[in-house]
């Protein structure tokens, strides 16, 4: 079976580093689905407007397998679980699959004008390709109180993300909006960095929407150094 896109995400996220590692767990992150031709009539999007959430199954297109490289990984290194503990990567998530296909469950915030879908709390790349749409359907889709395997034993608690007056007020006059300076804490919360890494004293830099952002983390906390526009 040949596949190809339908519509193409546009997002915050220049690159991979920083995006969130699951669906929902930042809700203010605005994206757009954008359909492609000849998929771009709005007659298609008709009645999407009566649902709340949306399933994208999308591609992993900024993890190419590297040449020379085995294409399947049967293990694989989840971040939850500190990255470097291996299980079998159909019981993960991880980008590193056979066929390089992603599932997210996003919220729809508004549908159209023109054959456009604005969905919050997307975990995708700007520029991903989506390769369909289907509505989300509470009563076949959602399922409380399961088992969720090792994460359910991995307790995760989001890092306290501290912005100085000194920083936030740069970034207010480099044009970040305050909705905007919202979101990036709901982000940099979800601790962007490689789970192996826990240096205080090494610098991370972050391109979100058209800004750079560098911060530092000790213990639970993150320290925002700077927030600048990009390309200054």
């Amino acid at each position: 079976m040949e596949i190809k896109p339908i519509a193409r995400f546009c997002a915050p996220f220049p690159e991979k580093f920083g995006i969130p590692r699951q669906a929902g767990v930042v809700p203010s992150l605005e994206g757009r689905i954008e359909l492609l031709p000849p998929y771009d009539d709005v007659q298609a999007l008709r009645g999407l407007e009566g649902f709340d959430y949306l399933w994208l199954i999308w591609g992993f297109s900024a993890n190419p397998p590297a040449p020379g490289s085995d294409p399947f990984r049967a293990t694989v290194r989840p971040p939850r679980l500190g990255g470097n503990e291996r299980i079998g990567v159909f019981s993960s998530r991880s980008p590193f699959r056979p066929n390089g296909l992603g599932l997210s469950a996003v919220r729809i915030k508004q549908v159209g004008p023109g054959p456009v879908i604005i969905v919050e709390g997307a975990d995708l790349m700007d520029g991903t390709p989506v390769y369909d749409i289907k509505p989300y359907v509470e009563y076949a889709d959602s399922h409380p109180g399961v088992r969720s395997g090792f994460v359910d034993a991995a307790r995760w608690e989001p890092l306290e993300v501290v912005i100085p007056d000194a920083v936030r007020e740069a970034g207010l006059r480099d044009g970040m909006q305050e909705q905007l300076l919202d979101t990036l804490r709901e982000v940099l919360a979800q601790d962007p960095r490689p789970a192996f890494q826990d240096d205080p004293s090494r610098s991370y830099g972050l391109s979100f929407d058209g800004f750079q952002i560098r911060f530092a983390v000790e213990g639970k906390q993150l320290t925002v150094k700077e927030i600048r526009r990009e390309n200054q």
